[in-house]
């Protein structure tokens, strides 16, 4: 038998990212292309950029069938910020709030 020739089974004819395959062999002996879906990407903290825990990875078709308590965490940033950059960020807010606080209190005690 001669060199299999495969052709695509759909319309795009470019070698893209959206247009990947592998190649088959069906229970006749033919070779087709299969189109393997695109891998979900799991979400990242918008700060750190780890990989945000207690959220799915899905394409975004999937993630609109998915009910909401799959797609965030119920906390201030939840689905944006992880727990450690979100204290570190509650925290130096603290800071910062209460050393302006302590600049009013000098400032009105010079009057």
């Amino acid at each position: 038998m001669g060199a299999n020739r495969l052709t695509y089974r759909r319309r795009l004819s470019y070698n893209t990212k959206s247009n990947r395959k592998r190649v088959s062999k069906t229970p006749g002996g033919k070779l087709v292309y299969l189109y393997p879906k695109k891998p979900a990407k799991v979400p990242v903290c918008g700060q750190c950029h780890r990989k945000l825990r207690g959220i799915v990875a899905l394409r975004p078709l999937k993630l609109m069938s998915v009910s909401k308590r799959h797609k965030t965490v119920t906390r201030a940033y939840g689905g944006h910020l992880c727990g450690q950059c979100l204290r570190e960020r509650f925290v130096s807010c603290d800071r910062m709030s209460s050393h302006c606080l302590a600049i009013l209190i000098e400032s009105f005690e010079r009057f």
